[in-house]
């Protein structure tokens, strides 16, 4: 990161912030089991087919999602599977500091049944 311009670490930004949302997530979690169109992903999501319409336009955006036409329906799928690499260690980091978190509640919740 230290090498980008300005205009390169907006992007960044913009492609995180696009990631920043727990619909979103949900969305790129179903796509890795494979392709789905937007009435599938509604139905799922219980969402509406707008709202999801939405939130993939954004994702096919940032390249994270491709979507192709199959007569009347539209299809999306993972356009970048390496978002699944950077989900997997945030969510791995996540996961260690809420049991690091718990232990730490145990801990003192024992500690306080002790006294």
């Amino acid at each position: 990161m230290e090498d980008l311009s300005d205009q390169a670490l907006g992007q960044v930004a913009a492609y995180f912030q696009a990631l920043a949302e727990p619909t979103r997530l949900r969305i790129l979690n179903l796509l890795r089991e494979g392709e789905r169109n937007v009435g599938e992903l509604a139905q799922i999501c219980d969402c509406t087919m707008a709202n999801i319409s939405r939130h993939l336009s954004l994702l096919a955006k940032h390249g994270l999602v491709a979507r192709q036409g199959r007569g009347t329906n539209v299809y999306y799928r993972i356009a970048d599977p390496t978002i699944y690499a950077l989900c997997d260690l945030v969510c791995g980091n996540i996961a260690r500091r809420l049991e690091e978190q718990a232990a730490v509640q145990r801990a003192f919740h024992d500690g306080k049944q002790t006294q």
